[in-house]
């Protein structure tokens, strides 16, 4: 108490300690064996004797005060000890908005609380915000508003910390923020816990067609060792991306036709020799981890929420936990990570448009020149190059605090107490990944989406039940969504899969996907065709495709608008269409006796 007043203050504490220690026990000091001034000896005098011998005292030396003061400073003394000596005034502690009325307060704090979600205004708004709150709940005139440079002071001191009159994008962050203590996670092996979150990459790409958009970067980091596992570029990302995600983690990383020697595994700091002993499939690897998910961290997105990834999940043996609703803090590692792909690679790449409309320049679309294929092979040679050999400030060895590890001399540090298992997927176990879907075998074959696909397999079990699924009567089929050509019936009498053709498949173009499928169906139901067969629907996703590819009469980096309503719409979807059409995962082999090509009415 004494160490933080000051030393005038300190002084009387000390001096009003003399006297009434003395008043009590007769010894100045208190000390036990110290002499008893004998008008302040308690076995001689009473309590009052003493007190008005001692204010006699004080009022020869010049220290006037009533007896009632005396009184009331030796109370205090006895009970609270030199707290109660304290000046009360300083004694309370100093608050940033003073002596200000408590309502008055309390309306700043809700105004500015209600501000986080909303957009930024001037304090002259919330001024005017404040005014109407006290006028609405206290009455017209009740609560005296302080002037306007007092009103500024306490918005200051109550929105500290919280960016009230900044960025709104700031604010929206600091508010997600808990009050609590963060907590800390610890992953001691490599692939105990893992991050994965998409978000819009600030560079603009050209696809096949001309059309300048936008991508989606989605990426899987470990905790433990901070390596970007798997990173996928896609003009928008959907369960089938997240869940060959998981998948891509899993198999190792080859070397590219141009990539330097020195990004291979073979000349990193990863334990080559160690690991190729174990897994043949790091012969000609590129220089990043392969790690195999035990738990996976995600948002509520709709790619991670859905029954697809749910279900890649499952079938790999990994743990889906989720992080709580709007909580950014559950998966930092991810956000962070993905905010340094950004500052780190995106702010190189032509076409950069910045994070934000303030920070875009006059022409980004004019600068972009890379396709999305491009701009993937560059991601992930930069990973390998840039991203797993950059030091890391969480990545700090016990031993050796003072030098941060960078992601590959982690796992290597790891991976050698936590041990390697290789988890090889086959072409069958891709197939698990993709969405499903059931359905029955009918007499023309399985239908999804309005397609209908067969294969010479399914003939004996055409009308018959699976014995299995919802209702025990349909057949669980698999298909993936950026090719339609084909899906994979679950052969649920025996082991394995039944590849069916969609039958249109020799006169469709290829590749097509469900989202040019999709927009074929929505152009000819707003021509009132309120359910089109599938022959039409077809025949107007190859009109589309083959409107995307004759191109725009002048050049598509400079056409400003559409000469139709939608047109702008079907371009990109074409686009993104073409720019997801490479395998990215094994096809399996056709089964012996399998034909390509499909069975129609008239066969």
């Amino acid at each position: 108490m004494l160490a933080g007043l000051s030393a005038e203050a300190a002084e009387r504490v000390e001096w009003w300690e003399r006297h009434l220690t003395e008043l009590l026990t007769g010894r100045p000091s208190g000390d036990l064996d110290g002499t008893v001034r004998a008008e302040y000896d308690p076995a001689v005098h009473s309590l009052r004797q003493r007190e008005l011998t001692k204010l006699a005292e004080l009022h020869a030396c010049g220290e006037e005060m009533a007896l009632s003061t005396l009184r009331r400073m030796r109370t205090r003394f006895e009970s609270q000890g030199l707290t109660g000596l304290v000046d009360g005034r300083l004694r309370k502690p100093s608050t940033a908005t003073g002596r200000t009325d408590a309502r008055v307060v309390a309306a700043i704090e809700h105004v500015v609380a209600a501000q986080a979600e909303r957009s930024t205004v001037s304090g002259r708004v919330l001024m005017r915000r404040v005014e109407r709150m006290l006028a609405a709940e206290h009455g017209e005139g009740a609560v005296a508003l302080p002037s306007r440079a007092t009103f500024y002071r306490l918005l200051e001191a109550v929105s500290t910390g919280r960016h009230t009159l900044g960025s709104a994008r700031t604010r929206r962050s600091l508010a997600k923020q808990p009050s609590r203590m963060f907590g800390q996670l610890t992953a001691a092996r490599p692939g105990e816990v893992m991050e994965i979150d998409s978000t819009p990459l600030d560079v603009l790409v050209v696809h096949d067609d001309g059309e300048v958009d936008t991508c989606e970067l989605t990426g899987l980091v470990d905790v433990s060792t901070r390596t970007l596992a798997a990173v996928v570029l896609r003009p928008s990302t959907k369960a089938v991306d997240a869940a060959l995600l998981l998948a891509r983690a899993m198999t190792p990383e080859p070397m590219r036709p141009g990539w330097a020697d020195a990004l291979s595994m073979s000349r990193s700091v990863l334990p080559h020799a160690s690991l190729l002993s174990l897994d043949d499939r790091l012969a000609k690897a590129a220089a990043v981890p392969v790690i195999t998910p035990e738990t996976v961290v995600s948002d509520h997105g709709k790619a991670f929420f859905s029954d697809t990834f749910r279900h890649a999940c499952r079938s790999l043996g990994i743990s889906f936990q989720p992080a709580h609703q709007d909580t950014p803090t559950d998966r930092p590692h991810i956000e962070r990570t993905l905010g340094s792909v950004a500052t780190m690679f995106a702010q190189h790449v032509a076409g950069h448009k910045g994070r934000s409309a303030e920070m875009r320049g006059r022409d980004p679309a004019g600068e972009a020149v890379w396709s999305v294929h491009q701009l993937q092979e560059m991601l992930q040679e930069w990973v390998i190059a840039v991203w797993q050999n950059h030091p890391h400030e969480g990545l700090r060895d016990p031993l050796m605090a003072g030098r941060p590890l960078s992601p590959n001399e982690k796992y290597a540090a790891l991976v050698s107490a936590a041990g390697y298992v290789p988890v090889a997927l086959s072409s069958q176990e891709y197939i698990q990944l993709m969405p499903c879907e059931w359905r029955v075998i009918g007499p023309s074959g399985v239908r999804i989406n309005n397609r209908t696909y067969d294969s010479p397999a399914l003939c004996p079990y055409r009308r018959q039940p699976s014995g299995t699924g919802p209702d025990g009567r349909r057949w669980k089929v698999h298909y993936d969504p950026y090719d339609i050509s084909r899906v994979w019936v679950r052969n649920h009498r025996g082991e394995g899969w039944f590849t069916a053709v969609w039958r249109h498949l020799r006169t469709a173009p290829v590749p097509m996907g469900e989202l040019v499928w999709n927009r074929a169906r929505q152009v000819l139901s707003e021509r009132q065709q309120r359910k089109p067969d599938e022959t039409t629907v077809a025949q107007a996703a190859a009109e589309l495709l083959d409107r995307a590819a004759d191109g725009p009469e002048q050049p598509p980096a400079r056409r400003r608008g559409a000469s139709r309503p939608g047109e702008r719409r079907d371009r990109r979807v074409a686009a993104r269409t073409r720019a997801t059409s490479e395998r990215a995962w094994p096809r399996p082999e056709p089964q012996p006796g399998h034909q390509e090509t499909p069975r129609t009415i008239s066969d």
